[in-house]
């Protein structure tokens, strides 16, 4: 009796020590994803968009990345720094080619007051395809930033109706840089615009006149401070502003004259 006693208590630890081991291993195959919506604004009053769901391509399947903060936002109001976290979940590493962004049927935009309904294409009906091919480690937390370019984004038909043709930049947090600052004075629309001859990335300043470029790669850039015409303020150009990689580099107070 001893003896079988010794063995089947042996073959207990090996499957409970074995049990142990497969759930350290299948905690360590998980990686943490965090998505975030920011917007480069254009010229309307409002801009809603209703987000549904965050679906990842992972290892050659796709499935929804899990609990995101569905809703209808105001791009307009995602400005100057400002993000909304849409999803922050433990995903199963390996390589992810592709998020898609499945928005619903709550689409508008505001002029003058008046709300117009903002059609999707049927080819975008599905949701919008952005390019990943990353491969994610265990462990580690990706934080990947959705760029909307409301001024590309919605295009104004000969009828008077607003097609939503969804224009967006996919960044990664620790593998680019930001720029940010305040222009002066308010009230003005100013559009900033970094370029280093093969990046070119723009934002509008908020009512705060605040300004943050996300997304930018390392390097060294012209930033160009460029407010409505109609202002009768002049151009600002700064030189050799340069970027590195998780920092943002902050400009300051810039006083257009």
């Amino acid at each position: 009796m001893k003896k079988l006693f010794k063995i089947s208590f042996l073959a207990l630890a090996t499957v409970f020590f074995t049990a142990c081991s497969s759930d350290e291993n299948s905690q360590e195959q998980t990686s943490r994803i965090m998505v975030s919506l920011t917007d480069a604004p254009g010229d309307y009053e409002h801009v809603y968009i209703d987000v549904q769901d965050i679906k990842i391509n992972s290892n050659n399947e796709e499935a929804s990345i899990g609990e995101i903060n569905a809703g209808i936002y105001d791009l307009l109001e995602l400005t100057g720094g400002v993000t909304v976290l849409l999803a922050d979940e433990e995903i199963p590493s390996g390589f992810i080619s592709q998020i898609r962004l499945v928005l619903g049927d709550e689409n508008t935009v505001v002029v003058d007051g008046q709300t117009y309904p903002l059609q999707t294409p049927s080819a975008q009906q599905s949701g919008l395809k952005l390019q990943v091919n990353q491969t994610l480690e265990p462990g580690i937390l990706y934080e990947y930033i959705l760029d909307f370019d409301v001024e590309e984004s919605i295009v104004v038909q000969g009828n008077g109706s607003y097609l939503l043709k969804p224009v967006i930049r996919l960044s990664t947090v620790a593998e680019s840089g930001a720029i940010s600052g305040t222009v002066l004075p308010l009230g003005v629309q100013v559009l900033v615009t970094a370029d280093n001859g093969t990046d070119t990335i723009s934002a509008y300043t908020n009512a705060d006149g605040n300004f943050m470029l996300h997304g930018v790669p390392e390097g060294t850039y012209t930033v160009t401070i460029e407010p409505e015409a109609a202002s009768g303020l002049q151009d600002v150009v700064i030189d050799d502003v340069e970027v590195t990689t998780g920092n943002v580099t902050d400009l300051g107070t810039i006083e257009l004259l």
